[in-house]
């Protein structure tokens, strides 16, 4: 039961990210995200929870709902921007996309042969419309803080229906892709800051006509 009210909160969320527009509210909400699923780490051991799952779920909650917010909150401070302005696809068709995106994923899940049983049944769909959730967020959006937290929310729903399918992986494994995710992040945090003190904006596509007009 805990799993499914997890796995519902974690799309219902993704929906949320998807109709926001200012930025502040959009780190709480990926925030939310690191959180719902450091508890989930928990809810899939049905046999009993040792310090395995108690490590990686710490290690999830302090990584994914602190420290990525924490880096992003000071670069959103630095680059003085509180909104995505003007999106290339406007947060009422994102939200439509997003329930036609969910749907689709439950029609899809239903037909995915799987190598095993699966903890939730709704943890395919979910995880999968996550993970479509912030592949959208990431080209539907113009400012490159708005992308770092859709490549957050794609990992997010990666690592969902990976801890649902998959849940003896050895936790160094596990541990290892959240350092990863980590620096990709605290990069991209830096990378931001830097962009916005040269240029006096982080919008990704004026920095593509930056680009042509360079070459």
């Amino acid at each position: 039961m805990w799993t499914d009210t997890l796995l519902v909160f974690l799309a219902l969320s993704s929906l949320l990210l998807l109709g926001s527009s200012r930025l502040t509210r959009c780190i709480r909400i990926v925030a939310f995200q690191g959180v719902v699923l450091g508890a989930l780490t928990l809810a899939v051991h049905r046999d009993g929870l040792s310090v395995r799952p108690l490590l990686l779920a710490v290690a999830i909650v302090g990584i994914k709902g602190v420290a990525f917010p924490w880096v992003l909150s000071r670069v959103l401070r630095a680059g003085e921007v509180r909104r995505e302005v003007e999106p290339f696809i406007s947060y009422n068709v994102s939200l439509v996309v997003g329930a036609l995106t969910l749907g689709l994923s439950f029609w899809w899940s239903a037909r995915l042969p799987l190598p095993m049983p699966p903890v939730s049944s709704l943890i395919v769909p979910i995880a999968f419309f996550t993970t479509l959730a912030g592949l959208f967020v990431i080209v539907s959006r113009r400012k490159a803080l708005t992308q770092v937290l859709g490549y957050l929310v794609l990992e997010n729903g990666i690592y969902a229906i990976g801890i649902g399918l998959v849940a003896e992986t050895p936790m160094v494994v596990e541990l290892g892709v959240l350092l990863d995710v980590f620096v990709a992040v605290f990069v991209m945090g830096i990378a931001i800051f830097h962009i916005n003190r040269e240029f006096d904006h982080i919008d990704a596509d004026r920095l593509a006509v930056l680009r042509d007009w360079s070459a």
